[in-house]
């Protein structure tokens, strides 16, 4: 049985696009693509499901691994993690670290986003996972549950190896998942800083991305080179609520990698806008809770409501119904309880949004339904 609540409001769904334009760019990459992080959008692409290696661009899914980890709470920033001796004995990019020092994750995690480090990034897949075999199951496990059609990995760094690819597309996706983790802008938008190792000495960390210091709102993401990837970037930037996620791959310079993706990123800040419907934490109604201390629950949206439009284009109205499931508690704050289905003006479904409720609502104990029990009788006595 379901309860429905009408809420007639003029609000737009974050996952409904209006018909926006697309353009033929001159892009020198074997593949590229361009993305509104908010809907999902596809602004630009070229041979983006073709796969290629992606180089250290691996290391965004390595990224997202470690921030979940840390979101729910199984991994600490002021984790101690000591170095192993594989670790330690990784090539190509690096921080240098030896064997038996101890450092925290925070400091190891700045090495990975900024300076690509593939000794820090070895050293935490053993601190999350107990191994790099296991990390690496983890990581193509995470790369089915995303839908990744064409990423296989089989290292945690993105140096060449055979069946270690991905393509512009799920890179993206890739990417799209990982800013749901803001924290990690906190270390990718830097652009360069200083580590102390446990010897006193220090290591100066640059960003690869040297994007983060030369364009304005470009705050990420990850660096790529191989001799047989090439030149590839995921680069993502904000500007007016705006965010984007670009990726170039198969580049034949670090000029070119740039140049490409700042054609792409101007692209898409010049051609689009968005505009800020509803915020999540403002309330849409009340709903029944059965067996919670509280009878009541407020509802918020799951994410903030986005319309991605032209950049000439108007805003829309549309009208939306609220239909919410039978509730029981426990429920916590950002459960899904139901749905926002949005309606054009005709009445046709537009498209749907989560809802969820603004605060946790704890299971009421015998005393709570005894008194919850004796006001309605006495209301109706």
């Amino acid at each position: 049985m379901k309860k429905v609540i009408f809420i007639l409001i003029s609000l737009f769904s974050f996952i409904f696009i209006k018909n926006v334009s697309a353009v033929e760019m001159d892009i020198s990459a074997k593949s590229a693509i361009l993305v509104d992080f908010n809907t999902g959008k596809v602004l630009y692409s070229k041979n983006e499901n073709e796969p290629l290696a992606m180089a250290s661009m691996t290391k965004v899914m390595s990224m997202l691994l470690i921030m979940e980890k840390i979101d729910d709470g199984s991994l600490k920033y002021d984790d101690i993690v000591e170095i192993s001796t594989e670790a330690s004995s990784m090539g190509g990019s690096q921080i240098f670290l030896n064997p038996g020092d101890k450092y925290k994750v925070v400091d190891l995690l700045k090495g990975i986003a900024m300076a690509s480090a593939n000794d820090a990034v070895v050293a935490l897949a053993e601190k999350t996972y107990g191994s790099k075999e296991h990390f690496i199951e983890a990581m193509n496990k995470k790369a089915e549950s995303l839908g990744l059609k064409n990423t296989h990995f089989v290292n945690v760094h993105g140096l060449d190896e055979e069946g270690h690819y991905s393509s512009a597309y799920d890179m993206s996706i890739m990417a799209r998942e990982l800013l749901k983790h803001e924290k990690i802008l906190d270390f990718t938008r830097v652009y360069e800083e200083y580590l102390t190792k446990p010897d006193g000495s220090q290591i100066w960390l640059v960003n690869t991305n040297k994007l983060v210091r030369f364009y304005d709102g470009v705050d990420g993401l990850k660096t790529g080179f191989t001799q047989n990837a090439g030149y590839c970037l995921t680069a993502t930037g904000k500007k007016n609520n705006l965010r984007l996620i670009s990726v170039v791959m198969g580049e034949e310079s670090i000029e070119k990698r740039s140049s490409d993706t700042v054609k792409l990123l101007n692209y898409g800040f010049n051609t689009f806008k968005v505009n800020l419907i509803k915020n999540k934490s403002e309330i849409l109604g009340k709903v029944n809770v059965q067996k919670g201390k509280k009878e009541k629950a407020r509802v918020v949206l799951v994410n903030d409501l986005i319309e991605l439009l032209n950049a000439s284009d108007k805003p829309s109205n549309y009208k939306f119904k609220i239909l919410v499931d039978k509730i029981t508690a426990p429920v916590k704050k950002g459960d899904v309880i139901g749905k926002v289905k949005v309606l054009d003006d005709k009445g046709i479904l537009i498209s749907e949004v989560d809802i969820t409720v603004n605060e946790n609502v704890l299971k009421a104990n015998l005393w709570d339904l005894f008194k919850r029990n004796l006001k309605y009788n006495l209301v109706w006595n």
